[in-house]
């Protein structure tokens, strides 16, 4: 039987997770919420495993998910840094062509982000220079806006602010199965069973799996790519003053390695992408059987796999050469050496994956009656958090409204 009773629901305890569960008490207060999360801390995973970019919104297609969510997302998550008081800085990136043949996709981009709103402007090698002096290339995009922040903080006041207000956060309450009658859902965690009427999952890592368990189909299985990175060493940090990222390949999502200013200080560089062997693989080393079987019989991987080979073993070489690695970070900053790099942190990225391979490269939301699933929240998640949050309540709001009433 059920030892808790509450309005909505809502799995995963990431910034996606609290962030609806934070609009979702600030647009119905007195709702009754309870976030589920598996560890025994909020933003465990990809929240607190990112670059920490506040990004603007130049890479994605005009009128998809991502592009609509990023620009609106990121003035909410300033507005509730500025009233959190947590800091903050509008750095400025530049999106580096470092040959002749990447210009027709630095066009690209740059359409894009004028259609999206994003203000930016085309450098010359000169004005380039001006703004990262030790950044080779022939032209550039400046896209002075964004920033970097501290996205853990984020999720913790987040977390603070949820509570608050009456809603429950439980910890190390993962979810081992759910089921669903027609006016009540009811989910079986590792901290006791707990009965809804409404259910959101914001399972990141697991959301394919998550989906499943409320009994609907995701869109896409998930698959782990890992991200490895390397820190400046201190005299090394003068090469780059704010962002500095490459043109990226546009039949291939990840952004490429690039240099990012830390919020506390640093400069992190990276990454590259490889499979990782686990869900939660932060190292090398670490291998979970079932995460990697699945990953590995999945026909959209083995499809992917096999018309980007020279590109997988460029990551995976890179993943095991830090020479391999100094050159193509050479290619933006040619004054980078092997002594100016120690390892940093990895981070796993969720990437939804449909069966001919096709990477998803949107926002995944799957609504079914009363339970709505997010299926895929790649970057700029974290930066767009409040905006989907908000995105996701309107998904319930007629019925909430309803209940209310």
């Amino acid at each position: 039987m059920p030892d808790f009773f509450t309005d909505v629901a809502i799995v995963g305890g990431g910034i996606v997770g609290l962030a609806t569960a934070f609009q979702l008490l600030r647009r119905f207060p007195g709702t009754r919420v309870v976030v589920l999360e598996k560890e025994d801390r909020v933003a465990p995973h990809q929240s607190s495993h990112n670059s920490g970019v506040l990004h603007t919104g130049i890479y994605y297609r005009p009128g998809s998910l991502r592009a609509q969510n990023c620009r609106a997302g990121k003035l909410a998550m300033q507005a509730f840094c500025d009233q959190e008081e947590i800091p903050y800085r509008i750095c400025g990136k530049v999106i580096v062509a470092v040959s002749e043949a990447e210009l027709p996709q630095l066009d690209v981009l740059f359409q894009r982000g004028q259609a999206n709103g994003v203000r930016c402007s085309m450098l010359t090698q000169e004005e380039l220079r001006e703004i990262e002096p030790h950044t080779a290339g022939v032209r550039a995009i400046h896209v002075p806006e964004a920033g970097i922040v501290d996205y853990p903080a984020v999720s913790r006041r987040l977390a603070e602010r949820i509570q608050e207000v009456g809603g429950t956060i439980r910890l190390g309450a993962r979810v081992t199965a759910i089921r669903e009658s027609s006016d009540r859902i009811i989910m079986e965690s590792t901290k006791g069973a707990v009965e809804s009427r409404f259910l959101m999952t914001c399972a990141g890592l697991h959301a394919d799996r998550v989906t499943k368990l409320s009994g609907r189909v995701p869109e896409a299985p998930i698959v782990p790519f890992r991200g490895e990175y390397y820190q400046l060493v201190p005299e090394a940090e003068h090469l780059c003053r704010g962002l500095i990222y490459p043109v990226p390949d546009p039949k291939f999502p990840f952004l490429g390695v690039h240099f990012t200013r830390m919020i506390h200080g640093g400069v992190d560089c990276g990454p590259n992408a490889v499979l990782a062997f686990a869900r939660e693989g932060y190292r090398r080393t670490d291998l979970n059987p079932v995460d990697l079987w699945e990953a590995l019989a999945h026909p959209g991987f083995r499809r992917l796999a096999l018309r980007n080979w020279r590109t997988g073993v460029g990551e995976m070489w890179r993943s095991w050469n830090k020479a391999a690695f100094v050159k193509a970070l050479q290619r933006l900053v040619p004054a980078i050496q092997p002594k100016h790099l120690i390892p940093a942190p990895s981070g796993v990225r969720a990437q939804a994956l449909r069966l001919d391979g096709t990477l998803v490269d949107d926002f995944v939301i799957q609504q079914s009656g009363r339970v709505v699933n997010v299926g895929n929240a790649p970057s700029p998640a974290a930066t767009s958090s409040l905006n989907i949050g908000n995105l996701l309540v309107d998904r319930l709001a007629p019925q909430l409204e309803e209940t209310r009433s």
